[in-house]
């Protein structure tokens, strides 16, 4: 199983005052990781979604654990332990510059025909994709 990393500063406006990034903040971040993974698998968002597939968001999990704060540097580990079949579950962990473990979570997705909207399965090309780094 491969993990993916991709780094980004915190940024001014996803904090408070006191300089500490909102909790709404980390879900974008997980989104973040989760599109570098796809670019990296070889399969961008925008090339899913002109086959006639969307990945709606079918729910969130977040544990905080430690802030991130202004000036922090941060790495996102994002993976996938099995393959999608009709929803897709990715897991997410956000460290600081120090690599201290600050948010741990996961997201998953189901997959939708774009036209009729309806749920379909994973289909084999995709599948196929990710097994490759699943299976390293």
């Amino acid at each position: 199983m491969g993990k993916f990393e991709h780094n980004l500063d915190v940024r001014y406006y996803e904090t408070d005052q006191m300089g500490i990034v909102h909790h709404s903040n980390y879900i974008r971040y997980f989104e973040c990781g989760r599109m570098a993974m796809l670019d990296e698998v070889g399969l961008p968002m925008h090339k899913i979604e002109e086959t006639g597939i969307m990945l709606p968001i079918i729910s969130v999990e977040c544990r905080y654990k430690f802030p991130a704060r202004l000036g922090d540097r941060l790495k996102i580990v994002t993976w996938f332990n099995e393959l999608p079949r009709a929803r897709f579950t990715v897991m997410s962990e956000v460290y600081n510059q120090d690599g201290q473990l600050l948010v741990e979570g996961s997201v998953s997705m189901g997959f939708i025909d774009s036209a009729t909207r309806r749920p379909i399965r994973c289909p084999k090309t995709l599948s196929d994709l990710f097994a490759q780094y699943l299976n390293q």
